[in-house]
């Protein structure tokens, strides 16, 4: 494989091209050296494009736009046809657990038992 030195990176923005399909296609059209990664420039989301030769033509693009398309409207038509679990509200915030804390944990807190007093601070005494 090519040191990285002699590689070459381009930056194609996310614009019309789906993830999977330009991770699918890159090497067909680039060879097996050829790599792709979500990459920001300037503010702005796309894809760095890591390869020994020249990047993707106009040609290729389009292809992976057409193909990217495709893809959304098979996974939209799929999402029309299997009916959702339980509707959300708003279906396209839904959250995700990423990590949830322990109920041992001892940096939590108990906030019930503890009050201010007047002058700001806690009273670790129950008021009834």
């Amino acid at each position: 494989m090519s040191s990285s030195s002699s590689m070459n990176k381009y930056w194609v923005p996310h614009l019309d091209i789906h993830k999977k399909v330009i991770t699918q296609e890159l090497q067909y059209y680039l060879g097996p050296e050829a790599t792709v990664r979500p990459y920001t420039r300037e503010g702005e989301d796309g894809f760095l494009i890591t390869t020994p030769g020249p990047c993707l033509s106009d040609e290729q693009i389009d292809d992976i736009c057409i193909k990217s398309k495709e893809m959304w409207e098979r996974q939209a038509a799929a999402r029309a046809t299997t009916p959702p679990e339980k509707p959300l509200k708003r279906p396209l915030h839904q959250p995700v657990v990423i990590a949830k804390a322990s109920s041992t944990d001892p940096s939590r807190r108990r906030t019930e038992d503890r009050w201010r007093d007047a002058n700001g601070r806690y009273d670790d005494r129950r008021r009834d």
